[in-house]
């Protein structure tokens, strides 16, 4: 029963990633709208233009080393309740980072897991390239619906 793993090298600093995961319109930008606070203790809501959003409590907001989400709440998504997504952001040589990104509890026994899979490795690419050249491809955009199919 392995989580899902990615881990990615970006080229931008610690801090720009850390905004990218903390900060509601970096969410936007790279994944999908997302409302409310993401400082520990807060509750970021993400919508995937559903009826009522995925909500996740932000257990750590390290800055700018660190991000734990626990989902509470995810009606059309619900293998998700319960799960944890985490984010380690490592500082490389030149300005770089390594960002170590698990999804606990994101295993094959879930439904989800092919489509969770496949979004997961679009979104890190969708990271990549909002904290490198400032424009992510979200949920919906063009990039988006075309992994889709």
């Amino acid at each position: 029963m392995t989580d899902y793993q990615k881990t990615i090298t970006v080229q931008a600093g610690p801090d720009v990633v850390f905004d990218a995961l903390t900060t509601t319109d970096g969410l936007t930008a790279w994944w999908t709208t997302a409302t409310g606070s993401g400082e520990a203790g807060g509750e970021l809501a993400f919508s995937f233009n559903q009826p009522q959003p995925c909500v996740m409590r932000v257990d750590r907001a390290d800055r700018p080393t660190s991000v734990r989400w626990t989902v509470t709440d995810c009606p059309f998504l619900t293998d998700w309740v319960g799960t944890r997504p985490t984010f380690d952001i490592v500082p490389l040589d030149g300005g770089a980072s390594e960002l170590r990104f698990r999804h606990h509890g994101l295993t094959e026994e879930l439904d989800c897991i092919t489509d969770c899979t496949s979004g997961w490795n679009h979104f890190m690419e969708s990271l990549r390239r909002y904290v490198e050249v400032g424009r992510g491809m979200p949920n919906g955009s063009k990039e988006d619906l075309a992994r889709r199919g």
